[in-house]
């Protein structure tokens, strides 16, 4: 896959960005009118009366999601740390992760990032924040002691990528947005599992939602994971160029590949962060056909193919 340069790649991302900002406000918005009008009483006037009611609906639901989306952003940094486990690193505890990240920032000209720890023995990293102020890169403390410098050093490179590509704050607006379709999925689900009373009709109301959140859920899912597949590649090829040694990182995928698994991490929207998915068994084999669009990372075998062609 062809490197895209960087101000190409910066300015697809924020754009993807706005879109996002803007594409899931208007399927909510979508989601909610199809839910009004179907709960109409009257099939003749069912459009005029749909329109009137989602009228006085939608500044509620806007209101809602505005909400939702500004809680969670600004919140996500410690939701993250704890979904993850990851912990600040000093440059006392490890001077050499501190200089291979400080070396790549002044050779890219990048702001140093927060340097987090994640104390698992297995291999995996990633990258997380939205503004200069709070991105971080995060090392499980295996990938740390079973890498060599090279290695460990095309995995910062990796995970500095995302962050200057800015696809690390594409994907978490990704995240939160699709966290609105599963939170209201499940509320949904609970409602008609739990509920103990009521007549047919409400049942069939309920039962209207949880299929439109749900059909919410599934596409803003699998818009989700194509970005961040897509993403993966991109850093690949960018920490090719920042350090010039594609073979470091392919050889650091391959080891990673063997033990990726990370015990804390339980969410698997925040299991899409990472270099490669720490819920995956180790080694598994990447399913094929249409399972393939629920992955949220391409093969990893495909991934160290495509390095080894640099």
């Amino acid at each position: 896959m062809a490197y895209v340069g960087l101000n190409t790649q910066v300015w697809r991302n924020n754009f993807k960005s706005v879109l996002l900002l803007i594409m899931f406000p208007l399927v909510i918005m979508a989601l909610v009118w199809l839910f009004i009008y179907f709960v109409q009483p009257e099939p003749g006037e069912r459009f005029v009366y749909a329109n009137q009611a989602y009228i006085r609906t939608l500044p509620w639901v806007l209101f809602g999601v505005f909400l939702w989306f500004t809680v969670a952003y600004f919140s996500h940094s410690r939701m993250i740390e704890k979904a993850t486990g990851s912990a600040p690193l000093s440059r006392k505890e490890n001077k050499r992760v501190y200089n291979l990240v400080e070396n790549l920032c002044i050779g890219s000209g990048m702001q140093m990032p927060k340097i987090n720890v994640i104390e698992d023995d297995s291999l995996n990293a990633f990258a997380s924040g939205i503004n200069g102020s709070s991105y971080t890169v995060s090392l499980s403390r295996g990938i740390i002691n079973r890498l060599d410098d090279e290695e460990l050093e095309a995995v910062i490179a990796h995970e500095l990528t995302h962050i200057r590509n800015r696809d690390v704050r594409l994907l978490i607006v990704s995240i939160i947005f699709v966290g609105i379709f599963a939170f209201v999925t499940e509320a949904l689900m609970r409602s008609v599992r739990f509920s103990g009373g009521g007549g047919k009709k409400d049942g069939r109301v309920v039962i209207l939602a949880l299929l439109l959140a749900a059909v919410g859920y599934f596409l803003s899912s699998i818009f989700r994971f194509a970005i961040s597949r897509q993403r993966e590649y991109m850093a690949d090829a960018g920490a090719a160029l920042m350090t010039k040694r594609p073979l470091a990182l392919a050889s650091a995928l391959e080891k990673v590949s063997a033990d990726p698994r990370i015990e804390a991490v339980e969410r698997h929207d925040v299991a899409q962060l990472f270099i490669e998915n720490p819920q995956e068994k180790p080694r598994e084999k990447a399913s094929a056909g249409f399972s393939s669009i629920f992955r949220t990372h391409p093969p990893i075998e495909k991934r160290i193919e495509i390095l080894r062609q640099f």
